[in-house]
């Protein structure tokens, strides 16, 4: 069975960093992506970013292109997501989820295994 654990979440100022890590185990195959997503109070969970390995490709949303980088430690079996230039609208609950026939989807309902989710609070 696919488990993830989430950590890494916490308070910091505008332009301040964090990096997340999502630690995984039980996939049966090397092929599978990993998302980001969050969910803020009132708003629907949205994708951050996905990492695909089988097509070793990323994929990031459009508010935290040039912000966000998603990259893994395949010794580890875990997956970073290092948040720099963070802003009080990237408050959320963040989450990390697999999808373990790597569909190469950043669609929330295509990722089969979800993680605890990590709280991340920006202040102004």
């Amino acid at each position: 069975e696919v488990q993830l654990q989430a950590s890494g979440g916490g308070l910091v100022q505008a332009g301040g960093s964090l990096r997340l890590s999502c630690a995984a185990s039980g996939f049966t195959s090397d092929d599978y992506a990993i998302g980001w997503f969050r969910q803020a109070p009132g708003k629907e969970r949205e994708v951050v970013s996905c990492f695909s390995s089988g097509l070793g490709n990323t994929y990031y949303a459009d508010s935290v292109q040039g912000r966000f980088t998603i990259s893994s430690d395949n010794a580890k079996n875990t997956v970073y997501l290092q948040m720099n230039s963070l802003r009080p609208e990237d408050t959320a609950v963040y989450y990390c989820a697999a999808d373990p026939w790597d569909r190469g989807s950043w669609i929330p309902d295509d990722y089969d295994y979800w993680g605890q989710g990590t709280q991340v609070t920006v202040s102004s």
